[in-house]
C-alpha cells in the first residue's frame, strides 16, 4: 500500500511515488456520469435521516467525494465487514481483518436519494471492476461493497448493478459486492475529513483530488463546494 510507506520519505520521493500512483489509478478509472438507477426511491415529502454505507478503495477519497454533495449531512471513515476487536487502522491494513475501509454516509432524504448517492459513487468515487484493490492500493480492505441496511437498499444497489452491467458500461464485469451491514465501525480520528484537512498531501493531490473535481463537472446540480461538515466525536 503506497500511502501507508511513501509519505514518511523525504518530500520528493513521496512526490515520485504519488505520481506513480495517480498514472495506476488513471489509467484504470475514467471519470463518466453514469445513468441514473431505473429503479430508486422517492425523495421524501418531508426532511429526514438516512444512512448508506459504501467502499470503494481508500476512504480519504470516498469521503472527500460524498463531502461535496448537496444533501449529505455527514460523513464518517471507518470499517464495515469484520468484528469490533479487529476495526482498528493498524490491523485492517494488514488485510486479513475481513474489514473493508467504508465510508458512512448520512443524508436528507428529501435532497437526495441512495440512488443519485449510488450514481455519483459509480460515476467518480471508485473504479467497481477492480477486485480487492482501486488503483495504487491493493488487498481485501480495499475491495469495494455496498452495504445496505434495508431490502430497499438491496433492491436499489443489485438493480443499479444489473442495469450497469446490461448497458455495458465497463469493459469488464462489475465486481463490486452487495452484502448487509452488520455494524459499522468510525475510524480512527486522524482519518475523518482527511484530504480536507491535508489538500497537499501528493496522495491526495494525485489520487483523491481529482475524484472532487470530476464530481464537479459531471453532477454540477448536486456539487457542494467545501464548507465546514460536522465533526465525528471519536472516544
Amino acid at each position: 500500500m503506497i500511502r501507508c510507506t511513501a509519505f514518511r520519505l523525504a518530500p520528493l520521493a513521496a512526490m515520485m511515488l504519488a505520481i506513480g500512483a495517480c498514472q495506476s489509478a488513471s489509467a484504470a478509472i475514467t471519470a463518466i456520469r453514469r445513468p441514473a438507477p431505473t429503479v430508486d426511491a422517492s425523495k421524501s415529502a418531508t426532511p429526514g435521516a438516512a444512512t448508506a454505507v459504501f467502499a470503494g478503495g481508500c476512504f480519504w477519497g470516498v469521503s472527500s467525494v460524498f463531502e461535496h454533495v448537496k444533501g449529505v449531512r455527514e460523513v464518517t471513515a471507518g470499517y464495515a465487514g469484520g468484528r469490533a476487536d479487529s476495526a482498528h487502522y493498524t490491523i485492517v491494513s494488514a488485510g486479513h481483518s475481513g474489514h473493508a475501509e467504508s465510508v458512512q454516509v448520512k443524508y436528507d432524504p428529501s435532497q437526495i436519494t441512495y440512488g443519485q448517492l449510488l450514481q455519483v459513487f459509480f460515476s467518480v468515487a471508485f473504479n467497481p471492476t477492480e477486485l480487492n484493490r482501486q488503483g495504487p492500493d491493493s488487498g481485501t480492505q480495499y475491495r469495494s461493497v455496498i452495504f445496505y441496511n434495508s431490502p430497499e437498499q438491496k433492491k436499489i444497489a443489485a438493480g443499479y448493478i444489473a442495469q450497469l452491467t446490461a448497458a455495458k458500461s465497463y469493459p469488464a464485469p462489475i465486481v463490486t459486492q452487495v452484502v448487509p451491514l452488520k455494524r459499522f465501525y468510525p475510524a480512527e480520528a486522524y482519518h475523518q475529513h482527511y484530504a480536507e484537512r491535508h489538500p497537499d498531501n501528493p496522495y491526495i493531490v494525485y489520487n483523491d483530488a481529482p475524484m472532487v473535481e470530476h464530481l464537479k463537472q459531471l453532477f454540477p446540480e448536486i456539487y457542494r463546494a467545501p464548507q465546514a461538515l460536522v465533526e465525528v466525536q471519536l472516544y
